[in-house]
């Protein structure tokens, strides 16, 4: 059986996120740094101080102290002390890190303090996430998620310039909780949240949503997931689309060829068994489903997990 609770903690489970936080950088002066394009997320924070933040093709944006921000799939940027410095590879930079920081002009009290971190997800279900993102979400100190924020990047930022015993387990941690509040707090700057981000409002469309992660078994029917939320049909059916993005029978089958996509990736159950964890009735419909959403059949698709697995090691 497959079980799950929230749609939150449900969609980074199978996210399975790798951390990778800081260095930490400090700068004085004028500095530019130019960061190349990555895939997922990226999240970071001003501890002290002020910076200029610039994605390729969009205005330059003011950070203060106490701002918070993440980067979903974005295009190449600059953090930069002004506009109008010329930037400079960060990568270079980045490789002359001593104790977890990067350093740019003499040390002084008056120092950009910046700490960030990197968030990969497992390729096979990274879309749940980036897809959902736009390129550049800010949290600003005066924000009523900003204080909680700006106080994890500064317990972040003192753990990587630690060497406590246990370090990279808090970083790492530290860094999923600082994701779960960016999420939180974006949320609740969108008047239409997309996805099972639309689970962070407590609404009728959030019962919904929960009630199908915790028995996705379960044959729903769009009468049973309305009455939950407490609307008529035709109500229910068109929030839900506005919300999600998706009608909410499609989003259940979408939501089930994830789950699938992750038990079959990592061989957990027999492509029957998986049928019927996930509300199918015969292992024929499922696989067509499956087929349908993922462009391979349930077999093929465990079989090439297989050989990846098999490859990588």
């Amino acid at each position: 059986m497959l079980g799950f609770q929230d749609p939150v903690a449900d969609a980074i489970g199978l996210l399975r996120p790798r951390t990778v936080v800081g260095p930490s950088l400090r700068a004085v002066g004028e500095w530019a740094l130019r960061f190349e394009t990555f895939l997922h997320v990226r999240i970071g924070g001003l501890v002290r101080g002020t910076c200029w933040l610039t994605l390729d093709g969009h205005e330059p944006v003011l950070l203060r102290e106490g701002d918070t921000f993440m980067l979903g799939n974005p295009p190449p940027y600059v953090l930069a002390s002004t506009p109008g410095a010329r930037p400079r590879p960060a990568q270079e930079v980045w490789a002359g890190a001593v104790d977890g920081f990067v350093r740019i002009g003499p040390e002084s009290d008056q120092d950009v303090y910046l700490c960030v971190g990197h968030i990969g997800f497992d390729e096979q279900n990274a879309a749940l996430l980036t897809d959902l993102l736009p390129p550049l979400v800010i949290v600003r100190a005066a924000d009523p998620h900003g204080a909680r924020l700006g106080q994890l990047i500064d317990h972040l930022a003192t753990e990587v310039g630690s060497a406590a015993a246990g370090g990279p387990l808090v970083q790492n941690h530290l860094a999923q909780i600082l994701l779960v509040h960016m999420l939180r707090a974006h949320a609740g700057q969108t008047d239409r949240p997309t996805g099972w981000l639309g689970a962070l409002n407590d609404d009728g469309i959030g019962t919904a949503l929960r009630a199908v992660h915790a028995d996705v078994a379960h044959s729903w029917s769009l009468q049973e997931l309305a009455e939950l939320s407490h609307m008529s049909r035709s109500a229910f059916a068109q929030s839900f689309k506005s919300h999600v993005g998706v009608p909410p029978l499609e989003y259940l089958i979408q939501w089930r060829m994830s789950l699938a996509r992750d038990a079959l990736a990592r061989d957990t159950l027999s492509i029957s068994e998986l049928a019927r964890a996930t509300g199918y009735q015969s292992e024929s419909a499922f696989s067509t489903a499956f087929r349908r959403v993922v462009g391979a059949s349930p077999a093929k698709f465990r079989d090439e997990a297989r050989r990846s697995v098999t490859s990588e090691g």
